[in-house]
């Protein structure tokens, strides 16, 4: 009598289908999770740092010139991270309608294309 162990090929090719059909459901799931969770950082990074720039303004009368500025002054720990682009550089900063008030009011994000409502990124 021989005592073989392991599968056979049916038993692999059921496994491997059911594998296949779980992961038709996950993946489309998936991505757009991701790039809701990318937006929703995305708004609470631009809300706390608006907020930052406002207290630094109520602070010292002026604006700031960089968002280094902000971190040199310890009101930021760190330059905050673009979500989209996953950089701290891309970021668009707007000047004060009043000049020699500092070089940044508000803050922008720089990354290309639109959110999933069709709105653009640098438009938040």
């Amino acid at each position: 009598m021989v005592n073989k162990k392991g599968f056979t090929l049916i038993e692999l090719l059921v496994v491997l289908g059911i594998i296949a059909l779980l992961l038709t459901l996950a993946v489309p799931r998936y991505f757009p999770s991701v790039d809701k969770t990318r937006e929703t950082i995305l708004a609470d990074n631009l809300r706390s740092t608006r907020a930052i720039i406002d207290q630094f303004y109520g602070d010292t009368g002026r604006f700031p010139d960089s968002l280094e500025q902000l971190v040199e002054k310890k009101y930021l720990r760190a330059v905050p991270i673009d979500p989209i682009t996953e950089k701290s550089d891309s970021w668009i900063l707007v000047p004060p309608a009043e000049a020699g008030k500092g070089a940044m009011a508000d803050i922008k994000s720089g990354a290309p294309g639109n959110d999933r409502s069709g709105k653009p990124y640098s438009d938040w």
